[in-house]
């Protein structure tokens, strides 16, 4: 079987639902425009998705969270519901662009990281107009080859 979208994972169960997938890759690194439209849907069991219609899978694009685990092309899977804290990985729009970092509060100041020493953490009120959009309650990586599963 050759998949050429995610899309055609679907597993079509009553215990499944449809998470819906955005569009443009979520850049894990410096923020990147990200146009917000859907590219099509994966199901996944429910016990993954507490909350469906607050859950988005996003592709990620670029390397800064490999410390947290989170890969280029791994699709991380975002839920607006959760509360933010401290060590959360979290999509953050910072200027209306989309990036994934991950929140670290020391006192009353919040940063967002990169997972990469080179990368240097940034204040928030240092990025302009910022707000965090959801928190990343996990992270999908093919172990194969893509295209490649059978």
């Amino acid at each position: 079987m050759h998949l050429n979208r995610v899309d055609e994972l679907l597993i079509q169960s009553p215990d499944a639902v449809r998470v819906p997938l955005i569009g443009h890759a979520l850049c894990a690194g410096f923020p990147s425009p990200a146009d917000d439209f859907l590219e099509g849907a994966l199901e996944l069991p429910r016990w993954l998705v507490p909350n469906p219609p607050a859950t988005f899978l996003w592709r990620i694009s670029g390397s800064s969270m490999e410390g947290a685990g989170i890969y280029d092309r791994d699709l991380a899977c975002v839920d607006r519901s959760l509360k933010a804290g401290h060590g959360s990985v979290v999509v953050a729009a910072v200027d209306g662009q989309m990036s994934c970092k991950r929140l670290v509060i020391d006192g009353n100041i919040a940063r967002l990281a990169f997972c990469n020493p080179e990368l240097p953490a940034f204040a928030v009120e240092e990025m302009g107009e910022g707000v965090i959009w959801g928190v990343v309650r996990f992270s999908i990586r093919w172990h194969v080859a893509r295209g490649q599963l059978s």
